[in-house]
C-alpha cells in the first residue's frame, strides 16, 4: 500500500460505528482477537465503504444499487495517491472514465486532493445515481458528470474540444464475457470456503464487469483513442488487473508513440496489482 495511504493501518471499528450505527451488525471479533467484517459479503462491505467516506470525508450520503459493484476505498485511495506521484502540481483536472453508480474516484479526488473532477458512464442508472451522491453532498457539487452514449468509445465523445485534463483515470471491465465474470466469482467464493450461500450474489452490471476482449482489448482501444486527444491529457492511465495482459497492452500502447510510458505496481495486502500510464507530453 501507498505510504501515504491513511488506511494502511487496521480500521477503527467503534469510531467507524460511532459514525455509522448501521456497520455495528457486521463487525465481529475474529480468531486474532481483532475487531472486522466478512469482506465476501455484500452489504458489510457497502456498510464498511459508508462508514469510511462519512468518517473521513465528511460524505453524509453514499448509497449504490444492489446489483452494482462495491468498490474498496483504500485501495481505490492507493490507485490516486500513486497518480499524485504523477503530477506535481496541485491543482489537477481528473477525468474518470467509467465511474459507475458509486463515484468512487471523485469522491476521493476531490476530498483527499482538492482535485477538479469530471466522470463518464455508459450506464444511465448508474449515471442517475451518481448524480444523486453529488445533490446531497454539497462537498461534491462541482463534480461533473457526462454520459457516453455510444458503447463503442471510450475518449470520444466524452473529451470536449475546449477540455485539458492533468491525468485520465480508469478501471476497465476486465472479463470477456459474462461466463468468465461468474466463473471467476464461483471460484473466489470456493476459494474462501465461505459457508453462506453467496455464490449467486454477483455485484456488478454487464458494463462494469466484462467488455469483449477484456481489460486488455479495453486498454487497446483506449490508447488508440488518446492518440487525437494527446494534446488535451496530460497522463492516460488504466488498472491492468491481469499481469498476464501487460505484455501485449504495453505493446499496443507503445505503438500510439508516446513520449513516455510507465508502469507502476501496487500491492493491497496479498493482492498485487498495478496501471500503465502514458504520455504524449514532453
Amino acid at each position: 500500500m501507498h505510504s501515504k495511504n491513511p488506511f494502511s493501518k487496521d480500521y477503527n471499528f467503534d469510531n467507524l460505528v460511532a459514525k455509522y450505527p448501521p456497520l455495528e451488525p457486521f463487525v465481529y471479533v475474529n480468531e486474532y482477537d481483532t475487531k472486522t467484517i466478512k469482506f465476501a459479503n455484500s452489504e458489510a462491505v457497502k456498510a464498511l465503504n459508508t462508514a469510511l467516506l462519512k468518517a473521513h470525508y465528511g460524505i453524509t450520503f453514499w448509497s449504490i444499487p444492489d446489483n452494482n459493484l462495491c468498490p474498496p476505498v483504500p485501495g481505490r485511495l492507493d490507485y490516486l495517491l500513486h497518480i499524485a506521484d504523477l503530477l506535481p502540481k496541485e491543482d489537477v483536472h481528473l477525468l474518470d472514465i467509467g465511474t459507475g453508480a458509486n463515484l468512487i474516484y471523485p469522491i476521493l479526488a476531490t476530498r483527499h486532493f482538492n482535485w477538479k473532477c469530471t466522470a463518464s458512464e455508459v450506464n444511465t442508472d448508474s449515471l442517475s445515481n451518481a448524480q444523486e451522491i453529488i445533490a446531497k453532498n454539497p462537498e461534491l457539487r462541482d463534480i461533473e458528470l457526462r454520459h457516453q452514449q455510444f458503447k463503442t468509445h471510450i475518449l470520444e465523445h466524452i473529451i470536449q474540444p475546449d477540455d485539458f485534463f492533468d491525468v485520465v483515470v480508469c478501471n476497465p471491465p476486465f472479463f470477456k464475457n459474462r461466463t468468465d465474470a461468474e466463473k471467476s466469482n464461483l471460484r473466489k467464493f470456493e476459494n474462501l470456503q465461505l459457508s453462506e450461500d453467496k455464490t449467486q450474489n454477483f455485484g456488478g452490471l454487464s458494463n462494469e464487469l466484462w467488455y469483449k476482449g477484456g481489460e486488455e482489448a479495453f486498454i487497446k482501444k483506449m490508447a488508440e483513442e488518446s492518440i487525437q486527444f494527446k494534446e488535451q491529457v496530460h497522463w492516460f492511465t488504466a488498472i491492468v488487473s491481469q499481469k498476464e495482459n501487460l505484455k501485449n497492452i504495453k505493446r499496443a500502447v507503445n505503438k500510439t508513440k508516446p513520449s513516455e510510458v510507465k508502469i507502476v505496481e501496487m500491492e493491497l495486502g496479498n493482492k498485487q496489482s498495478r496501471f500503465i500510464a502514458w504520455t504524449f507530453q514532453k
